[in-house]
This record gives C-alpha cells, structure tokens and sequence, in this order.
C-alpha cells in the first residue's frame, strides 16, 4: 500500500551560491518520494543555464532521476505559483533566510506570499546541503483537527522514505480548556486532575489516528506522544527546537484571512522564526 502524497516536486532555482545544495536537496526527496522534479527558473531559457543544471544533477543518474526545466519569465511569486498549478506539483520547496550573524532563520518575503498562496504542500529548508545531513526526528501537530489525520498518516510515510528512527506527535492544548484559577494548593490539584484528564484525552484520540497508519510505516519507529499546554505554533515550534527535530510537520492553515495579518495563526508564528526544516501539508 503507497500513501505517497508527492508524485511531483517543484524548486524554485535561482543562480545563486546556494543553487549546488538546493539542488541537491530536492533531487534527494525526488528520489526517495519517487517523484518528477520540476526545477523553475524564472528568466529567458538558455542552453547554458540548462547545461549547467544537468552538469550539477549528473551524479543522480544511477538514481533515474526524472527532472523537467521550466523557464519563465514574469513576477517570481506569480511564476512559481502558476507553474505549481500547471505541472500538478505536489510538494514545493523553498528556501529560508539566516538573519545577519545569529543563528536564526526565517521565511523572507516572496517565500512567505508562496507559502500564503500555493495550493499545494511546502518545505522550508533552512540549512540545504550538498552532502545528506540524516532526518532522525520528526516532529508532527497532533491538534484537534479535520486536516490531522492525513498529516499524521503522511508524517509516518515521509519517516519511513527518509529513514528516520523516532516520531514525536505533539497535542498543542490552549490554557483556555482549564478554567480554573489557582490561587491555592486545592485550585493547583484540581488544575493538575484537569490537566492529567485532558492529557488522557488527546492521547487517546492520536492512538486511535495512529492505530489507522499501515504497520509498516510505524513499525521500528521510535513514537512518543507530547501534549503541551500553550499557544498553538509557538509550543510547537519552541518544542521541536529543543528537542533538536530535523523536520517539523504541519497542517496548512484552512484559509488565510484578513484577521490572519493582524492576528497570527500558528503557522505565522512559525515561519518568523524557522526551528528547524518545515513541512507544510496540504
């Protein structure tokens, strides 16, 4: 049974220092989703541009690796996001942006309007390397949700593709669901009962999504279930930071409005300070 969710990849390919990592990157995944890989330029096609692509992904021949080139010229955000919709990709991969001499990364304007707007899945890549950096944690959004389910399910798919040993399912839970004040040592127990009911709660509801998931997507894997009481994207993000996740993995937001730009939802909160590697499933 396959419950592969990208046929087909998509990378925006800049000429830039970084195009080597990038590229390799994404003809890595190509490989191990067994996906076409459509590499997007936007600019005048040239043999020389083109040369150099194939140059770079020679050493992914033995791999069979099944790439297309896309040259067009025009807005990048509009580029990208048309070319999505045409080719059917499935999964886009976009770049994140270090802040100047720290440690920290983010999603720079024209990927932050792409991650807004496409139809499709996203990963952000903060550190793209040449050399295979092993995925060994992955960290997923267990959150009440329609969306969850699938998330997991693919979570467990892309553990299993990428080798990685231990999934983390994370039930980000808002304070708001314990409505009891402490102000002394009764309000602290019965805030603990209410907290211990609710824990048992959400990990009962993930045992039953993963209980859903093929055997052999699970088994072998390291599967712990994390409940944390806080604010939804924040926890989540602070979370997979410490425990040192190399991919974090996240419903897409059901649809961005307005109040979204005044009032971040948990992706924003996300993409302004990148903790590791980001999946975004559509």
């Amino acid at each position: 049974m396959s419950l592969n969710p990208f046929k087909s990849i998509g990378i925006g390919v800049a000429y830039s220092p970084n195009l080597k990592a990038n590229l390799f990157e994404a003809a890595r995944l190509s490989v191990f989703f067994g996906a076409k890989l459509f590499l997007i330029h936007v600019g005048e096609a040239s043999e020389e541009k083109t040369n150099m692509l194939s140059i770079i992904l020679k050493s992914f021949e033995e791999d069979k690796l099944d790439y297309e080139v896309v040259f067009k010229t025009g807005d990048p955000v509009d580029v990208i996001l048309s070319t999505s919709e045409e080719k059917k990709i499935d999964l886009l991969i976009l770049g994140a942006v270090r802040r100047e001499q720290i440690l920290k990364y983010y999603v720079g304007s024209i990927a932050r309007k792409i991650t807004r707007q496409a139809k499709c899945s996203i990963l952000l890549l903060i550190k793209p390397s040449v050399e295979r950096v092993p995925c060994q944690h992955i960290v997923v959004n267990g959150l009440k949700d329609p969306k969850t389910e699938q998330t997991i399910t693919s979570a467990f798919y892309v553990a299993k593709q990428l080798n990685a040993e231990k999934v983390t399912i994370v039930e980000e839970i808002g304070q708001d669901q314990i409505a009891v004040k402490v102000d002394d040592d009764k309000s602290l127990r019965r805030t603990n009962i209410a907290k211990e009911r609710i824990e048992l709660r959400e990990n009962s509801r993930v045992k039953e999504i993963i209980s859903h998931i093929p055997k052999e997507y699970t088994k072998n894997k390291t599967i712990k279930l994390q409940p944390i009481f806080g604010k939804r994207g924040y926890s989540i993000g602070h979370y997979a930071q410490i425990s040192r996740a190399d991919l974090l993995i996240m419903n897409a937001p059901s649809k961005m409005t307005f109040l979204d730009r005044l009032f971040p939802h948990d992706i924003e909160h996300i993409l302004t300070e990148l903790p590791t590697d980001v999946l975004i499933l559509q």
